[in-house]
């Protein structure tokens, strides 16, 4: 199916069951949302589905998906990697943006539910998933991506990784001021991560190849509140017919001929951002030809060879299939959490701050 236009107060509903009924088939007894049936669980991916069924209204099976982090978190404030069938599939890393991810959802489902009991519940949680963040931002201040498996820290930046770090912190803020908690450091840390993502590009990948041809690395700033909107309109300005194929979607990278369908999905909601209501309602009408007979969507589409790849339906393409369409629609209290920037009692948290020191350090 294709042409699925959305517009404000206009979800729907029964169309989307049959996704969300994809993603609670796939979710584990112990909570976890594996990447498919037999697949493994990231920390990430994982909330990105849990996010989903708080859209859905499925509240239970969210909250067993965010207290499944509770119960596998180190004690550092991280998780590792992957998890498989109730255990730790991967010690190869723990990554930042991972971690810090949980308090996007957490927040998130409170936005939707306004349930202070699993706010309260979720807090030590996200304190001890920001901390092990906030002790990997550099003396320049991007966040290094992660920590190996031997406890060594991997001394190096990405530009899209950080994003995501950067709208959890403002997450992570809006929680602590909804349960009255002071956290400047945290305030400080997510000011000196702007400074750093918007004027110093060159403390960004300096040990790897580029991210630049990642799409990603070009609008995930944009959803996540990194730049203003006159910015952010010229950014999608500047690269568009470089990523964006026509009634098919986004390139996951610009000289690949594949789109995806979660990364088309973040650039609809980084349109909206944008005030770039059009182009978001377009792009994301040509999403649903991607649309399994079981309400799952498939990972992407490679053009030239006419074939779906790979031949897997993650249960996190579902969830930022269901988060592009409330961002449209305005269904949830939720629906502008990666459309605008709001941070609660700013003040709350600013006391003392030396904006002169920012820069400098920065």
């Amino acid at each position: 199916m294709s042409g699925l236009y959305l517009s404000k107060a206009l979800f729907p509903s029964e169309f989307f069951r049959p996704t969300i009924d994809y993603i609670v088939g796939n979710q584990r007894a112990d909570g976890s949302i594996p990447w498919f049936t037999g697949g493994y669980a990231d920390p990430w991916d994982h909330t990105e589905a849990a996010m989903a069924l708080s859209i859905a209204g499925y509240f239970p099976q969210a909250e067993r998906a965010y207290y499944w982090l509770g119960h596998n978190q180190l004690e550092d404030g991280s998780w590792w990697i992957q998890y498989r069938n109730g255990r730790v599939n991967s010690y190869e890393r723990r990554e930042s943006n991972f971690v810090a991810y949980v308090a996007t959802g957490v927040w998130h489902h409170y936005l939707i539910t306004a349930n202070t009991d699993f706010l309260s519940t979720m807090w030590p949680v996200v304190e001890k998933a920001i901390g092990f963040v906030l002790r990997l931002q550099a003396p320049t201040g991007e966040i290094y991506w992660g920590v190996d498996g031997n406890d060594s820290v991997m001394q190096d930046a990405l530009i899209t990784g950080c994003s995501s770090i950067y709208k959890s912190l403002e997450c992570a803020l809006n929680i602590a001021s909804t349960l009255e908690h002071s956290r400047p450091e945290w305030y400080f840390t997510r000011l000196r991560l702007g400074e750093t993502l918007r004027n110093h590009p060159e403390c960004f990948d300096r040990t790897w190849e580029s991210k630049e041809r990642f799409s990603m690395d070009w609008f995930y700033p944009i959803m996540c509140g990194v730049y203003s909107r006159p910015q952010a309109i010229e950014r999608i300005r500047a690269k568009w017919d470089q990523f964006v194929v026509k009634d098919l979607g986004c390139r996951c990278v610009s000289d690949e001929p594949w789109v995806t369908i979660a990364e088309s999905c973040e650039l609809t909601m980084a349109l909206l951002a944008a005030g770039d209501h059009a182009r978001a309602v377009t792009l994301y009408s040509w999403l649903h030809q991607w649309r399994a007979e079981d309400g799952s969507y498939w990972t992407g589409y490679q053009f030239e060879m006419d074939v779906l790849w790979p031949e897997e339906k993650p249960t996190w393409t579902a969830g930022a299939i269901l988060l592009a369409a409330d961002a449209l629609t305005e269904h949830t209290a939720a629906a502008k959490l990666f459309t605008e920037v709001n941070i609660l009692n700013p003040s709350q948290h600013a006391e003392g701050i030396d904006h002169g020191q920012l820069l400098k350090q920065s």
